[in-house]
This record gives C-alpha cells, sequence and structure tokens, in this order.
C-alpha cells in the first residue's frame, strides 16, 4: 500500500488522512503549529476542524516537515489556498523525489491569480501532479457516507493511479484530463454558496436559490472557458456536484458566512467568528479581477465582491441583479 503524507491538519486533511488509514496506507499528518499537533496526538481528535471523528492510532502526527516528507510515495497538499506557496517552499529544503503530489486545495491566488497547480509548478517545478476535486463534505467522508470525486491530472496514468489510491466502496473517483475545469470549478462554486447563504437569510426561496445556481454555473463556466477549461467540465461532479453541495448544506462554511452577510453583518466580524478558512472570500477577489483580466461578464461573483469588499447592502445587490438589461439565456 502508499505511503502517503498530507501536509495540513484541516478537516479535509484529516478526513483524507483517516479514509487511507481505513484503506491500509501507511498515513502521517503534518500541521503548521506544533501545540496543536501535540493536542492531535494526545487526543485522536481534530475538534477545531473536524469534532467528533476519531483519529485512528495508526495514523502518525507530526509538525516536523522533514519527517512527514521523508519516504513516502504520495504527498497531499491540504493547505488553505493564501498559505499554500509559503507552505510549499518550505518543502523545497526537503527530498522530494520519487514522489507524486495531489493538491485538495480549492481557491485561486490573489496576488497572481493563479490555480493551486500553477502555484505547485511554480514554485517546485515539474513533477508529477494530480488534483482531487469534486462535492466533499468532510464529515460526510469521515462518516463513510458515499462520495463521488474526480483525480485530475494532464497524465492519464497519474490520475489513474490517485483513482486506485483513494477509491473504496464509499468513496467512488473518477478521472479527468481537465486540470483547469477541475481546479476552478472546485474554487469559483464558493462564491456562489456565499451568495446562496445570503439569499436563504434574506428570506428568498426556491425559485431565487435555483435560478441563483444555475446562473452562478453559467458565468463559473463561461470563466473557465476564456482560461481554456472545457465547458462540460463545469457541468460534472467538480462543478455543478460541488455547487450543489456547497450551496445547499448546512455545514458548508461559505453558505454559512453567506448567511451571516445575508443578516447583515460586516465581512470582518464574520470571519472574526471561525478559526476556520473561508474560501470563498479570497476567491472572490481573485474571480472579480480575473473576469475584468479576460473581459468575462459575471454579474453574481461581482455583486458578491461588492458586497463583501466596497459594504454593498446583499438587498440592492439583488435588486441590481434583478434590473440588468434584458439577455437571452445562453449569451450572458
Amino acid at each position: 500500500m502508499e505511503r502517503i503524507c498530507i501536509i495540513g491538519d484541516g478537516g479535509w486533511g484529516t478526513t483524507l488522512a483517516i479514509l487511507l488509514s481505513r484503506k491500509g496506507c501507511g498515513v502521517t499528518i503534518w500541521g503548521a503549529f506544533p501545540d496543536y499537533i501535540e493536542i492531535l496526538r494526545n487526543n485522536r481528535d481534530n475538534a477545531k476542524y473536524l469534532p467528533g471523528v476519531k483519529i485512528p492510532e495508526a495514523i502518525k502526527i507530526t509538525s516536523a516537515l522533514d519527517e512527514a516528507v521523508a519516504g513516502k510515495d504520495i504527498v497531499i497538499l491540504a493547505i488553505p489556498s493564501q498559505f499554500m506557496r509559503g507552505t510549499i517552499t518550505r518543502l523545497k529544503m526537503c527530498d522530494l523525489s520519487n514522489k507524486i503530489f495531489v493538491s485538495v486545495t480549492k481557491g485561486i491566488e490573489n496576488k497572481t491569480l493563479k490555480r493551486m497547480s500553477e502555484v505547485i509548478e511554480e514554485v517546485l517545478g515539474a513533477l508529477p501532479l494530480a488534483v482531487l476535486s469534486g462535492p466533499t463534505i468532510a464529515l460526510e467522508v469521515a462518516n463513510g457516507i458515499p462520495t463521488n470525486i474526480v483525480a485530475s491530472s494532464g497524465d492519464l496514468g497519474l490520475a489513474k493511479r490517485i483513482q486506485d489510491t483513494f477509491m473504496t466502496e464509499r468513496f467512488r473517483v473518477y478521472t479527468n484530463s481537465d486540470v483547469t475545469g477541475v481546479e476552478l470549478g472546485g474554487a469559483l462554486k464558493n462564491i456562489i454558496a456565499i451568495a446562496a447563504g445570503a439569499s436563504d437569510a434574506m428570506g428568498f426561496g426556491t425559485n431565487a436559490k435555483a435560478a441563483l445556481l444555475t446562473r452562478g454555473l453559467a458565468e463559473m463556466a463561461r470563466l473557465g472557458v476564456a482560461m481554456g477549461a472545457k465547458r462540460e467540465t463545469f457541468y460534472g461532479l467538480s462543478g455543478l456536484g460541488d455547487l450543489m453541495t456547497t450551496c445547499i448544506s448546512q455545514y458548508s462554511r461559505n453558505r454559512w458566512l453567506g448567511e451571516e452577510i445575508g443578516k447583515g453583518k460586516r465581512l470582518k466580524d464574520v470571519l472574526k467568528e471561525t478559526e476556520m478558512v473561508v474560501e470563498g472570500v479570497a476567491t472572490t477577489k481573485s474571480a472579480y479581477e480575473l473576469s475584468k483580466k479576460y473581459k468575462v461578464e459575471m454579474p453574481v461573483a461581482q455583486e458578491i465582491y461588492r458586497v463583501l469588499y466596497e459594504n454593498k447592502d446583499p438587498k440592492i445587490a439583488v435588486r441590481d441583479l434583478m434590473t440588468r438589461s434584458p439577455k437571452v439565456e445562453g449569451e450572458m
């Protein structure tokens, strides 16, 4: 069985460690904060990010990066997008030969507007790299609830190896060669989830949410195609599937943040209420800049940007969306 290192001790990294350990893989979790790592090692419960789920004794937990990576076949990067570059820069000091890398992070770097695979390749150079993305609420996966996901790489053989590594009877993995589309779907859907949460908080119904998901998906695909992705990828698990999950689930951090914004709270005050990273906040800024760079109309993302970063009233944002000039469906 594979020897695997998870870089990142958040909810999703911990969940994947548990899944792979149950399958018989040798797994090590690395976290950046020694004090919290000591708590995880002693309590075997990630109380901050995955409370109530026991971490098997077979999983090693460390804050020493060289120890975590040494002798591993696969390195899984489960780091918030805005911390990806800084963390993997530290990896350059380790022996990375004969290792496969898998990114499970859903975000776009603010400063460079790069996808996570682009950041990884820029920092670490050309190496075997795959992306794993899809509709995956961590707690559901940890509890063995059936889940489907996508392994994506330009190297189909590598994608199939990752498929085999992660596949279980409760965790089904498909392959897809469109890395750009898979990464953008996983990142951009978080913006629509913030909008969905705000919609719920303002008392809008099923009609509004259905329209929001439909039009949101259209602008996700529109930007994706402009950036070289395949349109059909956005109608698969890493696009539509992830979008539905994040906009509906009670466990979605992005939907939760949108609800708080919809209640009239300011972004800075909402972020003080959680220790978790809400990826959609940073992604909204990146998507706003990308829409201008590629000259793509993204009205939902642009209004969410104004609500989060310019303190626009969500109700006025809804009015402005609803009173845009008439369009032909399928065009804009």
